[in-house]
């Protein structure tokens, strides 16, 4: 048996709707059992989902679920979310970042409390919740999946929405550095990004219908994000991975099926930080 045979505990930022809901439904048909950190925890109509609605797909599907209303921005929210979890369940094997903040400003369009928004989800939260679940996972050998881009340091991408990019890229150090710090406890820490436009709230809101129309469904991220931790061998070589690495070493040729309008499936945009700007 590997390590990523017996995933029982999964605590997840930012799942109440999107690529988090779609990656805690995945585990949560092989019984998982998962926390849902979100800040929606009432409905809104513009942004279908909140951590109730996903807490009831989960137990559906086969899994257990402790929804729990958290601020990511808040270091005593997190931490008593993981208190929490931990509490209730005894211990934890995954821990998923996968809450952020998406702002396509250049750096003199950029407001501050913008930026110290983009930091807070995006690299202030992940560090907060590596350091706090830290102890639970080494006790298991768990893993941690951090929803950032590779390293790309083309200028085109540095000179687009700069502010964005640091807080990312800085997620995606931090998890590097740590995967370092805790290589000899049996932790793995893994990143993936998309190598595609993901149909979420957060691109409809910035793309709009167009940019939906040349997406791909969530369900690609979820698939990949679940080869990751559940065969943890396949994928030692590296940190941080696409998801069409991920699911190209599965054998998977075919991406087709993930065409959120399968008429454009021969159309489907790149993502950003992917190539060249």
């Amino acid at each position: 048996m590997t390590v990523g045979d017996n995933i029982k505990t999964i605590f997840i930022t930012g799942a109440s709707r999107g690529i988090g809901r779609e990656i805690a439904l995945k585990f949560a048909r092989e019984g998982a059992r998962i926390a849902i950190a979100a800040k929606s925890s009432e409905p809104n109509p513009k942004l279908p989902g909140t951590i109730h609605s996903v807490a009831r797909e989960i137990e559906e599907a086969g899994g257990e679920a402790l929804p729990i209303a958290t601020d990511a921005r808040s270091e005593e929210a997190l931490q008593a979310a993981i208190s929490a979890t931990l509490d209730k369940w005894g211990g934890l094997d995954v821990l998923i970042n996968n809450a952020g903040f998406l702002g396509v400003t250049p750096l003199a369009a950029t407001e501050t409390k913008k930026f110290d928004l983009m930091h807070a989800l995006n690299t202030r939260a992940p560090l907060i919740t590596m350091r706090s679940c830290f102890e639970a996972l080494k006790h298991n050998k768990g893993t941690v999946l951090n929803l950032c881009p590779p390293l790309n340091l083309d200028p085109g991408w540095l000179g687009a929405f700069v502010p964005y990019t640091t807080t990312k890229y800085g997620m995606t150090l931090l998890s590097m550095g740590f995967q370092e710090e805790v290589k000899k406890t049996g932790i793995a820490v893994k990143t993936l990004w998309p190598a595609t436009l993901i149909a979420t709230a957060a691109v409809g809101m910035v793309a709009g219908e167009q940019g939906l129309a040349v997406s791909r469904k969530p369900a690609i991220m979820a698939d990949a994000a679940h080869a990751l931790v559940k065969q943890r061998d396949r994928f030692a070589e590296k940190v941080s991975w696409l998801d069409e690495e991920v699911l190209g070493l599965l054998g998977e040729t075919d991406f087709t099926k993930y065409a959120n309008v399968p008429a454009n499936a021969a159309h489907i945009q790149r993502d950003f930080y992917i190539g060249k700007f």
